[in-house]
């Protein structure tokens, strides 16, 4: 059920070999015990500013069902984070969140 959805500067090049690499990551983690259950998607902006130089970016967020700790959270963001550094080395500024999803999420599937 984990989704990952990665918003990143038009310019960054966010495509299909990070999001595998990014599943197979997330894949061979303990916290994810069921992969095929994993949806990663990125959302290109066409506009932005940071602070920062370069201006680019790509920021990832992960929302999972409650009930993972801490430490477990900590440990996925940082999984996402090294493989993001080593797909997208020039891009100026990567950031990850982990969030868990509402009680209120509700999926369909065939």
């Amino acid at each position: 059920m984990p989704h990952l959805t990665i918003q990143h500067s038009a310019d960054a090049p966010a495509g299909n070999a990070l999001c595998e690499a990014l599943f197979q990551a997330l894949a061979a983690h303990d916290a994810i015990p069921h992969p095929e259950t994993l949806k990663i998607r990125t959302l290109p902006c066409p506009h932005w500013r940071i602070g920062t130089e370069p201006q680019s970016f790509a920021h990832a967020e992960l929302q999972l069902l409650p009930g993972r700790d801490d430490a477990t959270k900590a440990d996925l963001a940082q999984t996402v984070l090294a493989v993001m550094e080593s797909h997208l080395p020039e891009i100026g500024a990567l950031s990850v969140d982990i969030a868990d999803l509402s009680s209120a999420y509700a999926k369909r599937v065939l």
